[in-house]
Formats: structure tokens, sequence, C-alpha cells
């Protein structure tokens, strides 16, 4: 099952989803991306991730461009307010979710709050993400293994 996360700069919300979803299940194939990628991903969010056992230091924000001729199996956005516009993926896509965060790379105030921010955001994404997987498509994968 392929799966592609989206936001904007493809350096904080989108690269920690996609570590989770890597983190569930070996045979899900999960990429991420952003309509203007950053440079690198938000050090803060790769610091979030290593708390909660999950290393996307070697990840690097792409440009959705990139990704544009292949088929999906889900794409889903994780922009989070109305102020945000979301990527929008023209594609073969079999199923198009938003699941939307606040971006934590916009905290503002003292480092321990804006790591605060960082977390809270952390666990709200594993939460998401974890129900979607244990919902959706740890259901699929089982299915198409029992096919076989």
């Amino acid at each position: 099952m392929k799966i592609l996360v989206l936001c904007t700069g493809n350096s904080c919300r989108s690269q920690m989803a996609h570590g989770f979803l890597q983190s569930f299940d070996p045979r899900l194939i999960v990429c991420s991306a952003g309509t203007k990628p950053a440079d690198k991903v938000n050090p803060k969010a790769v610091e979030a991730m290593k708390e909660a056992c999950i290393d996307i230091s070697d990840h690097k924000p792409e440009s959705v461009e990139k990704y544009l001729g292949e088929h999906w199996n889900y794409v889903i956005t994780v922009c989070g307010g109305a102020n945000e516009s979301c990527p929008a993926f023209i594609g073969k896509v079999d199923h198009r979710l938003h699941i939307g965060f606040e971006d934590p790379s916009e905290a503002i105030g003292t480092p321990e709050f804006i790591n605060s921010e960082f977390r809270r955001i952390r666990d709200e994404i594993g939460k998401r993400f974890r129900q979607l997987y244990d919902e959706e498509l740890k259901p699929q994968l089982d299915e198409k293994n029992s096919e076989k």
C-alpha cells in the first residue's frame, strides 16, 4: 500500500506523519512531500520524534512534483487551519484524506513552550494516524494477505 503525506513545506507535520506510518507496518510504502519544500526537516520535529523512538533524521523535504506520475492508494494532507492552503494532488489516487494539524513551527514563546507544542502536535499526529492505521489501513493490508 502506497501512501503520500502532503503539506506545504514538508518539514514538520508531514514528516512526523510519515515517520509514524512507517513505524506502524513495514508493508506500508510511505512518502511525504510539499508544494514549497523547505531546505531541511525542522530540527525540533526530528527531536520530538526521537523522543517517541522514531528516527526521521535522514528524511529530506521533497517536492510534490516528484510523485505526480505515480499511483497512490492514499494521499493525505495534514495542513492545519483555514489560513493555510493545503496542496492539491493531481494524479491517480484511490483515497484522498485531510487530517489537519496546527503547525508547531509557528509557536512563539519560551523554548520550553515551543518544545511542548512540538510534542503536543507529535502526539496528536501519532494518535490520529494510529487510528487511521488500525481502523482502515491494517484491515485492508490483512485482507490482501489473506487473499494470497
